[in-house]
C-alpha cells in the first residue's frame, strides 16, 4: 500500500498575523550576485509566525522550554477532525473528541477556538498533542486560560496549521519543533502521512 505526503504548514513570512505582532522581515547579507561566495539571509520575527509550536513557557512562568520538548509527542499517529466555527466548549469537546487518539488537529477554516472549560476537557482526555489551523488554540476574549490547561497539562500545542485539503481520517504526524532554547515557541514544518508507512493495525 502507498502512502502520500501532505504538507500541513504554513509559511513564516506570508501567512496572516495574529493581531499586534510584528511583520517578520528578510535581510540578505551575503549574495552571490553581488561578488559574495554564497546567498545567506536572516530573518527577524517573533516565533509564533507561520505554524509553530508553544511551550509552557509560553503562558506559564519557569514552564519549560520549547528546547525541552519532548519530541515523541510531535510525532505518531494522529487524527483530524472537522469542528464548527467559534467556541469550543468542555461539552462539546467531551461530546465530539474521539477516545483514545493521542493527537488531534482539529479543521474549522481557522474559526474555531478553545475556551477554558474546552481546553481543560481536552486536557482531561489524555491528548499528547491538540493542533488547530486557527491562528491560536484561545479566543481573544480568553488566550491565558485554554494555553494554561492544556499546556500546564503536558498537551503540546501546534497552532496555524494548513489544514484546507486534508480530509477528517487519521494520519501519522511528524512536526517536531524546531530546538531553540530557553524560548516560548518555535517553527515547525508540519506534515502527514496518510497510508500506510510507519505503523500497522
Amino acid at each position: 500500500m502507498g502512502f502520500e505526503i501532505i504538507d500541513i504548514s504554513k509559511d513564516l513570512l506570508t501567512s496572516e498575523l495574529y493581531p499586534g505582532d510584528p511583520r517578520p522581515e528578510v535581510s540578505i547579507f551575503s549574495a552571490i550576485a553581488n561578488g559574495d561566495g554564497c546567498n545567506m539571509a536572516r530573518i527577524s520575527a517573533t516565533l509564533h509566525c507561520g505554524t509553530h509550536a508553544d511551550a509552557p513557557l509560553h503562558f506559564i512562568n519557569g514552564g519549560s522550554s520549547i528546547g525541552a520538548a519532548e519530541l515523541e509527542r510531535y510525532i505518531g499517529e494522529c487524527t483530524v477532525i472537522d469542528v464548527p466555527p467559534g467556541r469550543i466548549t468542555g461539552q462539546y469537546a467531551d461530546e465530539h473528541f474521539p477516545r483514545g487518539a493521542e493527537r488531534l488537529l482539529l479543521r474549522s477554516g481557522g474559526t474555531a477556538y478553545f475556551d477554558k472549560t474546552g481546553a481543560e476537557e481536552a486536557a482531561y482526555l489524555g491528548f499528547k498533542l491538540i493542533g488547530t489551523d486557527s491562528m491560536s488554540i484561545g479566543g481573544s476574549e480568553d488566550q491565558t486560560s485554554p494555553h494554561r490547561a492544556l499546556l500546564g497539562d503536558g498537551v503540546a500545542v501546534l497552532e496555524n496549521l494548513n489544514l484546507n485539503n486534508v480530509k477528517p481520517d487519521r494520519y501519522f504526524l511528524i512536526a517536531p519543533p524546531v530546538k531553540i532554547a530557553g524560548v516560548d515557541a518555535a517553527p515547525v514544518r508540519a506534515v502527514l502521512i496518510s497510508g500506510y508507512m510507519f505503523w500497522s493495525n
